[in-house]
């Protein structure tokens, strides 16, 4: 199983508007997607000092499958348009880890 970790930062003016687009638009696409080896994905939320951070973590069964979501180049992040514009600042690549337990 491989977890699929990315960071991304709001102002707090944009955080609400932000889940909400990830919630009913960005993560309904990924489900749409039908992705095989993909198990699911989740999004954590908390006020810093200055902004807002989010991080979604996504659950594969593989790299493969990774590859099939993200491409060839499946470091690099995946941030739609719409969600660059409500974003601060970003992870530029997402980071994979084998899950043990």
């Amino acid at each position: 199983m491989i977890a699929r970790i990315w960071h991304g930062y709001t102002v707090f003016e944009n955080a609400d508007s932000y889940e909400h687009l990830l919630r009913e638009e960005i993560f309904e696409g990924i489900h749409s997607r039908q992705i095989e080896g993909f198990k699911s994905i989740q999004l954590l939320r908390r006020n810093l000092a200055e902004e807002t951070e989010f991080i979604t973590l996504m659950m594969f069964d593989s790299i493969e499958s990774v590859k099939v979501f993200a491409g060839e180049n499946y470091e690099t992040a995946v941030v739609p348009d719409k969600a660059r514009k409500l974003l601060k600042r970003f992870d530029a690549t997402s980071q994979h880890y084998e899950v043990i337990v």
